[in-house]
């Protein structure tokens, strides 16, 4: 009996009858991929993962778009985790009687993403796949951990099995607790996301940042990635699009709202310009964030951009035929083939060139470089360099067409002359955002060039 303990255990959890309100969701239940019993590496522990489907007919409650539901489900996992921590049948979810129960925190750590092209943080439990609504109701699937004795007698066996039907039933009523007033705005915040993703381009914008939106991320041990972290705890402060910007006003299809904020637009160059820590960073970070979508007081909700954006930076790699003709007209020593063609292992500014160009190419409707992470001698021109190399801002001046189909929007402190070619200029000042005229900065630039030639005679 002692081999056979947690196999028999699943076998016995997996026959659960369930009620009226909950079952066991055999069509999804993997023996060893979703329904698992398995001891602990320290054999403290029996964990486990449990399909579960809880029959509350969600889209009958809640006859909108289907898209949004996964809103719904989202808000049915948090609260079961917010329980989880006092109610004592979800004891288990947080590894409650073991020995080590810190270790199982990660499953009920909070999760403000609702979906994400990205699958990320996929060990964290959130809607997605495997946790969805349709007509039969709410898939959940459960893991967590049980004190795991050292030998299974039957008495151990019924007590797992006792413990997962008390744990179904302390699910099944967190779920039911839930008022469909509350579940259909965490639908519809989610569904406003998807079509208005979906409606960008028709406004001939790739993305958009609502007034109110809290870009700021605040990081743990389980959601270490500024896409995946939640919002930043103490002071945040919202963004508001400068007037000079040219706000837009938009409507929400799935909830009627009428809001504010600032739009990208389709092929432009947009520069977020600021002295060091004033927030640039994390101004771009919330707009490739903006390809996921978030749960309400997630901060980032109004935080929308169309899917495809690309990132470029400045890192070593080994290049295998990459086309880099946009910015060198030859390779330098140490690389073998030619500019459209390039072998061997590309330094940081060559790595960067094939990116920008391998976005543009691929026809990205964004593409975002961050000062602190790009090669500066790519982007501006130094007095040192050679007529080989033509950096991203004299690409700019001269040859906008280069740039395709692609938007641009990059973050720069010390790099004047990048900013001067952009259509439109944000700077940032104690992370709130005010705007500059082009033709003004231009004045500026031209000035402070001049007095550093004189300082230098």
């Amino acid at each position: 009996m002692a081999e056979s303990g947690p196999d028999t255990c699943l076998e016995r959890i997996l026959a659960l009858s369930g009620d009226g309100r909950w079952g066991i969701d055999t069509a999804h239940a993997i023996k060893g991929v979703t329904a698992y019993a398995v001891r602990s590496f320290d054999g403290d522990a029996l964990l486990f993962s449990i399909p579960l489907i809880v029959r509350r007919p969600l889209l009958s409650e809640i006859p909108l778009d289907i898209r949004g539901a996964a809103g719904a489900v989202a808000l049915c996992i948090e609260r079961i985790k917010q329980r989880a921590a006092y109610d004592e049948g979800l004891g288990p979810l947080v590894g409650r009687g073991t020995r080590f129960p810190h270790q199982y925190a990660s499953f009920t750590e909070p999760y403000t993403l609702v979906a994400s092209p990205a699958a990320l943080a996929s060990d964290l439990w959130h809607a997605g796949n495997r946790n969805f609504a349709d007509g039969a109701g709410i898939h959940l699937l459960v893991s967590g951990a049980v004190p795991c004795p050292p030998v299974f007698f039957p008495q151990d066996v019924s007590r797992v099995t006792e413990t997962a039907a008390c744990l179904c039933d302390a699910i099944t009523s967190c779920v039911f607790s839930l008022s469909v007033r509350r579940l259909e705005a965490a639908w519809i915040c989610t569904l406003d996301q998807q079509v208005l993703r979906e409606t960008l381009p028709s406004r001939g914008l790739v993305s958009f940042i609502g007034d109110g939106a809290r870009l700021a991320r605040h990081c743990t041990q389980y959601r270490c990635f500024f896409r995946t972290a939640g919002p930043k705890e103490g002071v945040s402060i919202p963004f508001a699009c400068p007037k000079e910007l040219s706000p837009l006003e938009l409507e929400l299809a799935a909830s009627n709202r009428t809001v504010t904020g600032l739009g990208i637009r389709k092929r432009e160059v947009f520069a977020v310009a600021g002295s060091n820590a004033q927030g640039k960073s994390t101004f771009l970070d919330g707009i490739i964030a903006g390809v996921d979508d978030h749960a309400a007081g997630d901060g980032r909700e109004l935080v929308v951009t169309v899917r495809g954006l690309c990132t470029a930076e400045a890192a070593a790699c080994q290049l295998a035929g990459a086309d880099v003709s946009m910015f060198f007209s030859a390779l330098p020593p140490g690389m073998e083939g030619t500019a459209r063609s390039a072998y061997g292992m590309g330094s940081g500014s060559m790595t960067m060139a094939y990116q920008v160009q391998a976005a543009i190419m691929r026809g990205a409707p964004i593409l975002i470089i961050d000062e602190d992470r790009a090669a500066p001698n790519l982007l501006v021109r130094s007095c040192l360099q050679t007529g080989e190399i033509t950096p991203l801002s004299e690409i700019l001046a001269r040859d906008r067409g280069k740039m395709g189909e692609t938007a641009l929007v990059f973050a720069a402190c010390a790099m004047d002359t990048l900013v001067a070619q952009a259509d439109r200029i944000m700077v940032l000042d104690r992370h709130e955002a005010s705007a500059i005229d082009r033709e003004v900065f231009r004045h500026q630039v031209a000035e402070s060039l001049g007095k550093m030639a004189r300082d230098l005679e």
